[in-house]
């Protein structure tokens, strides 16, 4: 099963419900190399099942020293398609290696 790594709403039980059906089980991990930003959202169905006009989003940095806290959680090739359609045009998913090693899809600013 695919990996997918959160940092902002897809940690929410709310939202997992919303676009998955069930909430998630996942384990704390961090991204090394990226931090923090914030992304106002006004995707109508977003804005509704997260409650939040702004959102978090991950910078690539490339410094070691940057990170950003989150969980992984392993998903089904649905619930990431339903992730997909849920992270809307300012996210692009990509591949990531976590600092526990771990492979995870991730949701990073679009360029």
């Amino acid at each position: 099963m695919p990996l997918l790594f959160s940092y902002g709403t897809l940690r929410d039980p709310k939202v997992q419900l919303a676009n998955f059906g069930r909430e998630l089980v996942g384990r704390e991990d961090e991204l090394p190399g990226y931090r923090l930003d914030v992304l106002e959202i006004d995707d109508p169905y977003v804005l509704d099942v997260s409650g939040l006009a702004r959102h978090p989003i991950v910078v690539r940095t490339g410094d070691g020293r940057d990170g950003v806290a989150g969980a992984v959680f392993e998903v089904t090739d649905a619930e990431l398609a339903a992730a997909d359609e849920y992270e809307v045009d300012d996210y692009e998913r990509v591949l990531a290696t976590l600092s526990s090693g771990a492979e995870a899809w991730v949701y990073v600013r679009s360029i």
